[in-house]
């Protein structure tokens, strides 16, 4: 599991547009299991396998929570009808959400509506999820089971890719961090020797060394 940090306006938002194929890039190219999908549009890059959540979480309010994973499901896995709905249920049962699946998603807390989040990523069946900034706004306890929701979805061999501001949320997953700076790497490495870097302690965290 790979950690993005950075300061505000860092690039980091940006480099998840590019991957998921809302921006497109000036150079470069975007490549996933060694295929070049860098022309692929969003929609055919998450039928490749690139999942994602957004910072602001817009979950279709008038439908349900497990409406809200089904449109996923068969128009993301693009899954039939019947497989689609065993997987939904699997997806909210793993989120957290099964109990509030009959709930319209517009009245969800905010937790809820990141967990929405997660469900709607995951019903698109993906190999690498990028997940944008979702502890954000939550107490510690939530954060806490946003991790869980994170270690259960690693443990099924989903590839995951999570920028965040909440560093000991970060922290509790990592395998391994990067940190952006002016839209270029600063550095990349072990989540701990990564911190402990001089460069780092300076750019992200303003403390000189």
């Amino acid at each position: 599991m790979l950690g993005i940090l950075g300061p505000n306006g860092a690039g980091k938002t940006t480099l998840f547009n590019v991957i998921s194929g809302d921006v497109a890039p000036d150079a470069g190219s975007v490549f996933l299991a060694g295929a070049d999908v860098t022309k692929l549009k969003p929609h055919e890059r998450c039928r490749r396998g690139i999942g994602r959540s957004y910072q602001i979480a817009r979950p279709f309010g008038g439908l349900t929570v497990f409406e809200n994973v089904l449109v996923a499901a068969l128009f993301g896995a693009r899954e039939q009808s019947a497989a689609a709905n065993a997987h939904c249920v699997d997806v909210l049962t793993l989120t957290g959400l099964i109990g509030k699946a009959n709930r319209l998603a517009g009245g969800l807390t905010l937790l809820d509506r990141k967990r929405l989040e997660f469900a709607r990523a995951l019903a698109t069946a993906p190999s690498v999820l990028l997940l944008d900034e979702i502890a954000g706004g939550l107490s510690e306890h939530e954060a806490h089971e946003v991790v869980e929701v994170v270690r259960a979805i690693s443990a099924r061999g989903i590839a995951i890719v999570w920028i965040e501001h909440v560093v000991h949320a970060l922290m509790a997953v990592a395998t391994r961090l990067l940190v952006l700076a002016a839209g270029a790497k600063l550095a990349e490495g072990d989540p701990r020797e990564v911190l402990a870097s001089a460069d780092v302690r300076r750019v992200y965290m303003g403390i000189e060394a």
